[in-house]
Parts: structure tokens; C-alpha cells; sequence
């Protein structure tokens, strides 16, 4: 993941988090902390 991160500058400013039942792009806490807690 580092690998990546390193060779693509844009990932680090719109990052991408794929999970079972979503998707999203672009960094906005509320968004990621609720994902986040109904996957564990």
C-alpha cells in the first residue's frame, strides 16, 4: 500500500476506501467514521 501511495500523489489527496457494501472517495470523517464502525 505504501508502494502505491508513493507512486501516485493523487491517492494521498482523494483517498479511496472499499469496503463490502460501500464505497468512498474523497476524505470526510463523518463519512469514514460510520463506515468504519458498522464494519467491525
Amino acid at each position: 500500500m505504501l508502494k502505491l501511495l508513493s507512486t501516485d500523489g493523487m491517492l494521498v489527496k482523494r483517498p479511496i476506501l472499499v469496503t463490502d457494501t460501500d464505497v468512498l472517495v474523497g476524505f470526510k470523517e463523518a463519512e469514514w467514521q460510520s463506515v468504519l464502525q458498522t464494519e467491525k
